[in-house]
């Protein structure tokens, strides 16, 4: 099939970028970096249809607490977006060492929207409450729980993650934020820079709060 149609590009352009963050450094303490995709095709195969609300408590129980709500929604925002685009049983594109056709896994999402829903069940039988009303310390305990029995010392693909909540947390770890937030600089992987600084020292991270002190200084001087 020709390189130039739109589908298999799409699908040959995810391989690549899946390829190259697998074998990268580990973009957080412990952590692999795992497949991303930062601009998801502009029209979605079909609709994730995960629970929003299930899944922003999840995202907040799982995801670093330094992202901040407004972070944790663009990581939630990211990952549904990729799992609209996910094409299932897509042809890889062809890498080193190997000839044959080999073609991505089965939709994971049908998986994850049933722990989903176990996480909701756990906590109406343990807190006779929904897992979306309950604290945060309560929902990291109903996760730790559901994911008592995953073995592994890194973060596996997305794709292959036996649980929700680490194919949440292998997303964002492959994310441009999460290796700045790693690295404590602007380092922005898998974006499109201009060159003009590129001998230049990356940039400090600034956070959303000193920006605003800063904001707030220069206006009254």
């Amino acid at each position: 099939m020709s390189e130039t149609t739109p589908s298999p590009g799409n699908r040959r352009h995810f391989l690549k970028s899946a390829t190259v963050l697998v074998a990268a450094a580990a973009c957080a303490p412990g952590t692999d970096a795992t497949i991303t995709t930062d601009s998801p095709r502009a029209q979605p195969l079909r609709d994730a249809d995960l629970n929003s609300a299930q899944l922003s408590a999840l995202a907040e129980a799982v995801l670093p607490a330094a992202l901040g709500a407004e972070g944790q929604r663009a990581a939630v925002t990211a990952f549904v977006a990729w799992c609209d685009a996910y094409e299932p049983v897509a042809e890889e594109m062809h890498g080193y060492g190997y000839a044959d056709v080999r073609y991505l896994p089965a939709d994971p999402v049908p998986a994850w929207r049933a722990q989903l829903d176990a996480l909701d069940r756990l906590a109406q039988r343990v807190h006779h409450a929904p897992f979306a009303s309950r604290s945060l310390a309560e929902r990291q305990a109903l996760v730790a729980q559901a994911t008592r029995s995953v073995r592994g010392e890194r973060l596996p693909s997305p794709l292959t993650a036996s649980h929700i909540a680490i194919a949440l947390v292998s997303h964002w770890a492959s994310s441009p934020r999460a290796w700045d937030m790693a690295l404590g600089v602007q380092v922005a992987p898998m974006t499109c820079r201009t060159l003009d600084g590129a001998v230049q020292k990356p940039l400090p991270i600034v956070s959303a709060a000193s920006a605003d002190s800063g904001v707030r200084s220069g206006s009254r001087t």
